[in-house]
């Protein structure tokens, strides 16, 4: 089992999702206090937490945030607690955390399924700089 340190969180992403990459490279870009680590849910650290949640892909296949601490977040919630830790005026949605799940989820669910057909697919999983290698953990088989 993959070991992450407490102070982190890891976000799960859909590696070959072009929105979902964009959005990577903005939390990358504002995570200044180096609290994330990254692996696409195609990698071998990505099919390993999704069998140790027994999360089905089918049904959350977009971004999964774990914390050692406090577990796994799937959804809006995933995304809502990420942005917690960004900058303004990002860091202020985690206020939508006041609605119900499943109202959250509805929103979240119609852009997941819609995501490759409004910013496309990739034909792999991205593959980060040298300089971005030590936040991404975990191999891409994809």
């Amino acid at each position: 089992m993959i070991s992450i340190p407490k102070h982190k969180q890891l976000i799960l992403f859909d590696g070959v999702c072009n929105l979902c990459n964009t959005s990577i490279q903005y939390v990358i870009r504002h995570d200044k206090k180096n609290t994330f680590l990254f692996a696409a849910l195609q990698s071998d650290v990505g099919r390993e937490m999704i069998t140790k949640f027994n999360i089905d892909p089918l049904k959350t296949d977009s971004i999964l945030l774990y914390s050692p601490v406090k577990g796994m977040y799937t959804k809006s919630t995933a995304a809502l607690r990420i942005a917690k830790h960004l900058g303004f005026p990002v860091n202020v949605l985690p206020v939508f955390l006041i609605f119900p799940t499943c109202i959250r989820n509805m929103v979240y669910d119609f852009v997941a399924k819609n995501r490759y057909k409004w910013y496309g697919k990739k034909e792999q999983c991205m593959i980060p700089s040298p300089e971005l290698q030590s936040k991404f953990i975990g191999k891409t088989n994809a």
